[in-house]
């Protein structure tokens, strides 16, 4: 019954796609960035004339040649940067209004322009010889692009010829328009319509698709499991055909420059070896009875004869979550965060101050929550707060996105401040790991205890394993396609149920519409990115138990991590706090980690 008061009370306060009797400090500064669109439409006119960079061609073996072009081109760069992130987060506060989409069609289309404008950077600095490259990683005049420099070297074989280059950089905003496609199916056309539930008939989103399959009404539960997925299958022709487009992108793109598969490309335009993916795939699928055992005892607790997947996330412990307003649950992130020091503190308080947040839901707005970092003013986090758990957990974590953003921009020239993506996740979940700890340290009541040592569990569960069960999913869709083989709504969908079975096990009965969860998930139109939030739980717990056993020496390491941005490969970065993840071992100590909470919940 919580959950319907809880929805009926999120439709009261939606009129015509607005959130009425909301204050403006839950709502992000976009004015921060530019004060109305027509200034973004003047900036945006001026940057055309920007965007050519003919007169440096044929010039770039000359350092000093070289380092003018680098700068014009971050000066263009920085300026694109706040176009691109305002026109986002302007869409995304309503998908549905045409003058966004406008913004970003346009953005899209200069930055198509500008990359073909400096197509011929790439090759042209490939074509030097090896002499001149290392004269320029060694100019003290250039040190702002050493790393940058080391990467022409490596990734020669990979470079075609200025034509070549120019001609696929033109066809970037083609090749994007699958992930735009789905977008537009999943959060405007997608008909998950309403969820009859006795007398009520309940608006179905995204968002309150999390809530209800958190909530105790099995009934509901099943009812909405069944329309949301029911949704997906009903525009599963659409989908996979939009998927498979993605993935031959993908392939395309890793055959066009040279790479043996497009896992190869992935990883290597991470800089990451691909000894740490393997290591994933291997100590997950070790770990596996440890997942199935946790399955089985939720299975007891719950007291289900056959328990489905829309059981699955439904807490063990009744009447013990969090339910917190959003002014409560970020009090308690600052307190979580504690031990990473004042300075870390206070920044968090500033950007609540200073409306670095989009705070709840509306009709119309992107589903679920990311932060995107600004050079040149503050990073921005959208969230859809709902009074969850999972919801205050979530601030902790894009949080972590935004400090990391801001203390990289900080403290690294705009060259090097863009860290890669593969360290992207770590940051964010050493702040949800930290977060934890602190409850289940502080927490005396027996009952929320054991709830808290459940959401440990399940946040390595939905982090580690099933983001690992994608990233296996992403392998088999992008290795069928490279052999020649296409993809189905069948091949995929049968392919996705074997995974959810293989990791489940036996205690999970996987049936039914589960097979078409592929079908909903964004991520998989950015190619093996969620492997990453796998290897950032296991980093996070390495570092989070660092901080909370070592103390300031680990926090000062962490700190000096935080602040690295993109100057050295992610793995490199990594190790500065602690963590190596070519070695097995260090996933090993996540395992034991989600082993040991086991044993301590089931013993409770």
């Amino acid at each position: 019954m919580e959950v319907v008061e809880c929805l009926l009370q999120y439709i009261a306060i939606r009129i015509k796609g607005k959130v009425i009797n909301l204050d403006k400090k839950y709502l992000w500064a976009t004015e921060e960035i530019y004060g109305s669109v027509s200034e973004w439409e003047k900036e945006f006119e001026e940057v055309k004339k920007r965007v050519s960079f003919e007169h440096y061609r044929g010039k770039l073996s000359n350092a000093q040649e070289f380092l003018a072009c680098m700068k014009e081109q971050e000066t263009v760069g920085r300026i694109f940067e706040k176009l691109s992130v305002y026109a986002m987060m302007k869409h995304d506060e309503n998908t549905k209004d045409a003058l966004y989409d406008s913004l970003l069609s346009k953005i899209t289309s200069l930055g198509a322009k500008f990359g073909a404008e400096t197509a011929f950077i790439m090759p042209e600095l490939t074509a030097l010889d090896q002499k001149t490259l290392q004269s320029f990683i060694e100019d003290e005049r250039l040190k702002d692009y050493d790393y940058f420099l080391k990467g022409i070297l490596k990734e020669k074989p990979h470079v075609l010829s200025e034509a070549e280059e120019k001609l696929l950089a033109l066809s970037g905003e083609t090749l994007s328009s699958f992930k735009d496609i789905f977008t537009k199916i999943d959060n405007a056309d997608l008909p998950l319509g309403e969820v009859r539930h006795g007398k009520e008939r309940i608006p179905l989103s995204h968002g309150y698709y999390g809530v209800i399959m958190h909530g105790e009404d099995r009934k509901l539960r099943k009812k909405t499991f069944e329309k949301y997925y029911g949704a997906y299958l009903s525009l599963i022709n659409t989908i996979t055909a939009t998927y498979y487009g993605n993935v031959k992108k993908d392939v395309f793109l890793a055959k066009a420059k040279n790479y043996n598969s497009a896992l190869e490309r992935a990883l290597f335009n991470e800089d990451v070896p691909k000894v740490v993916y393997d290591n994933l795939i291997k100590t997950v699928k070790k770990a596996l009875p440890t997942l199935h055992k946790y399955m089985a005892e939720k299975k007891k607790l719950l007291n289900l004869k056959t328990m489905y997947m829309y059981d699955v996330y439904v807490p063990v412990v009744e009447g013990a979550e969090l339910k917190l307003e959003y002014e409560e649950a970020y009090d308690l992130v600052v307190k979580g965060l504690s031990p990473l020091g004042k300075e870390y503190c206070e920044l968090l308080v500033k950007a609540k101050n200073e409306r670095w947040l989009d705070v709840y839901e509306s009709d119309g707005k992107r589903s679920g929550a990311y932060s995107v970092a600004v050079y040149d003013t503050h990073p921005y986090v959208l969230l859809n707060y709902q009074k969850t758990t999972h919801d205050v957990f979530t601030i902790a974590h894009e949080m972590g996105h935004s400090i990391h953003s801001y203390f990289s921009n900080r403290t690294q020239p705009y060259s090097k401040a863009d860290y890669r993506i593969f360290v992207a996740e770590v940051a964010s979940t050493v702040n949800e790991v930290l977060l934890i700890r602190y409850l289940l340290n502080t927490e005396k009541d027996v009952k929320l205890k054991k709830y808290l040592l459940s959401y440990l569990l399940e946040m390595i569960r939905t982090t580690l394993f099933r983001q690992t069960q994608f990233a296996e999913f992403e392998q088999f869709a992008h290795e069928s396609v490279e052999k020649g083989e296409p993809l189905t709504k069948e091949n995929l969908s049968n392919a996705y149920l074997k995974l959810n079975k293989k990791y489940y096990g036996k205690a999970v009965r996987s049936q039914g519409l589960i097979k078409y969860e592929w079908a909903r998930i964004p991520h998989f139109y950015r190619a093996f990115y969620v492997y990453k939030y796998a290897t950032g739980i296991i980093s996070a717990l390495a570092i989070a138990d660092r901080i909370l056993t070592e103390g300031q020496p680990a926090v000062d390491d962490y700190f000096e991590f935080l602040s690295s941005g993109g100057k050295d490969s992610p793995v490199e970065l990594l190790k500065i706090a602690g963590v190596d993840l070519t070695k097995t071992k260090t996933f090993e100590q996540a395992f034991k980690v989600f082993s040991d909470t086991l044993e301590e919940f089931i013993k409770l």
